[in-house]
């Protein structure tokens, strides 16, 4: 990679994430914390306001503006690729919004002045069905608003059950999505696959009380499941299952 397209990733990461640190910058980009150095110097003298703290990490100018995006070749490619991908594995809003933008990108970049027969890259994800997209818009909405939903729940082994949950996040498996939740009736987090869900009700002014139940710590309790899922074979996490290409998880109804 240029160091120019370098400097740019560091100028990026740094708007995102301020304040960041040194050695979280060299561990994104896999490069040295000397040569993060090198980098804020040469961006310094050119002008980029960056700061640094002492303990705290590096930081920009609020005001601060990057010139317009440029793209090379193969990150339009996958920018196009990846909206293609979205806007076949979800409904409503987010579909609509993908489908516009990857309109966007094709008219106004050289992939437009491809024919299909050049094309080697193709999405097949098949398309979900009305009601699994119309379960993740009510929780995509849920989350934005941080509220609360009742689902009824089919799990694997056959078993129905109501559920109040604080949905925290969404994540697809290549195939099926899940979503991250605080399950109140556990009292801990749980997941569940969408297209499981056989009924979904928003419920109004229900925001959620619990400190701790955020995404962050969420993920935080993932990652400790998943170590101990690989050190330890258990029946109480999500797994990826390999042979069906789907997530089948076991959490639900326990």
């Amino acid at each position: 990679m240029r160091k120019a397209d370098r400097l740019f990733q560091v100028v990026n990461l740094i708007r995102v994430h301020q304040p960041i640190t040194a050695k979280n910058l060299a561990m994104r980009l896999g490069v040295s914390i000397r040569t993060i150095y090198r980098y804020i110097d040469d961006l310094s003298l050119g002008g980029i306001p960056i700061y640094g703290e002492p303990g705290v990490g590096y930081a920009m100018h609020k005001n601060f503006e990057l010139p317009p995006l440029a793209l090379n070749h193969n990150e339009l490619e996958v920018l196009a690729l990846s909206l293609d991908m979205l806007s076949t594995s979800v409904g409503g809003k987010v579909q609509v919004a993908a489908q516009a933008l990857l309109a966007k990108i094709e008219a106004a970049s050289p992939l437009n002045s491809r024919t299909t027969s050049e094309k080697k890259i193709f999405s097949m994800t098949a398309t979900p069905q009305a009601e699994q997209t119309a379960s993740w818009e009510v929780i995509n909405a849920a989350i934005q608003l941080n509220a609360a939903v009742c689902i009824t729940y089919l799990s694997l082994k056959g078993k129905t059950s109501i559920r109040k949950i604080f949905p925290l996040g969404l994540f697809y498996w290549g195939g099926k999505w899940t979503v991250g939740a605080w399950c109140c009736i556990r009292e801990t987090y749980r997941d569940f696959r969408v297209d499981r869900i056989l009924d979904i009700q928003a419920i109004p002014n229900s925001t959620c009380q619990i400190t701790r139940a955020t995404l962050a710590d969420y993920k935080r309790h993932q990652a400790l499941t998943w170590e101990t899922m690989f050190l330890e074979p258990t029946d109480k996490t999500v797994s990826v299952s390999t042979v069906h290409s789907g997530v089948s998880s076991t959490t639900q109804g326990s």
